[in-house]
């Protein structure tokens, strides 16, 4: 049976560890069950506690201090110490199968833009330990309202997808502090954004800045795989549901569970259709 993993990854500060207790409280809630393997060395548990903690490994506090190094040189130890010891997290993982697996990532993109750490563990957990793996991309809501900030996350969203091959959904975060109308009704044009028309509100800039930003929104609409997911962790669980409906759908859950035995029982055809 091959095992599911979803890595929430995205800027500093945007939600991922919100967005990762919020999808295990739904689970669990629907009688599923979920673990958090928590990829950040400076990261504190908050509502649910790590299942998986590379803390336990290596932490950014300690490397800071040790190696006399600021949070981004840090960071990239810490990770580069973890690429030399993947059998301990091969250890850790141990035999979850039809469980999900939460990765909680770092918000330093780098890691997953620029320098290959992350593609480099997402090739280890699907050909040596057999995961069905998605990729979860988040932004915030209230950044994204300003169409240059939009392209900004776009960009980085598509330089995840890239480098990483991996089923990707992204998501626009605290939809909730979304607060006015106004900016309620601009916000539903982000989530199936046409990025040539996007690039046209900001005609009254300089030219050279219209220009460039006409250049990466036709680079936006050739890729063609730019649409978000709204997220409400404070009071829409439904948005919650439907994010885990697409994971499931792109990491092929349901058909990876083992079949249950039918239930024998007297039915009625009849009666079913009267």
């Amino acid at each position: 049976m091959s095992r599911v993993g979803v890595l929430a990854l995205g800027p500093a500060g945007v939600g991922k560890s919100t967005f990762c207790n919020s999808i295990i409280a739904h689970m669990q809630s629907i009688g599923r069950r979920a673990h958090i393997v928590n990829l950040d060395p400076a990261a504190e548990a908050t509502e649910f506690e790590f299942t998986i903690d590379i803390r336990d490994l290596i932490s950014l506090q300690d490397v800071m201090e040790e190696m006399d190094l600021g949070p981004n040189g840090g960071l990239v130890y810490c990770f580069e110490f973890l690429l030399n010891n993947l059998d301990w997290l091969d250890e850790e993982i141990g035999d979850y199968n039809d469980e999900y697996l939460i990765f909680d990532c770092p918000g330093q993109i780098e890691l997953y833009t620029h320098i290959p750490v992350l593609p480099t563990i997402v090739k280890h957990l699907q050909t040596s330990l057999n995961f069905n793996l998605c990729a979860t991309y988040l932004l915030e809501a209230p950044f994204i309202i300003d169409t240059s900030k939009f392209f900004s996350g776009a960009l980085s969203a598509m330089s995840a997808m890239i480098l990483l091959e991996l089923p990707h959904i992204n998501i626009l975060s605290k939809i909730d502090l979304v607060k006015d109308e106004f900016s309620r009704k601009q916000l539903k044009k982000f989530l199936n954004p046409d990025p040539l028309l996007l690039s046209n509100e900001d005609e009254e800039y300089n030219p050279k800045f219209s220009k460039l930003n006409k250049l990466i929104a036709n680079l936006v609409d050739d890729f063609g795989m730019v649409q978000f997911l709204p997220l409400d962790c404070s009071k829409d669980s439904d948005s919650v549901a439907t994010i885990l409906s697409y994971i499931d759908d792109v990491t092929q859950w349901s058909e990876s569970q083992e079949p249950k035995e039918p239930v024998d029982e007297e039915f009625d055809v009849d009666a079913e259709y009267e």
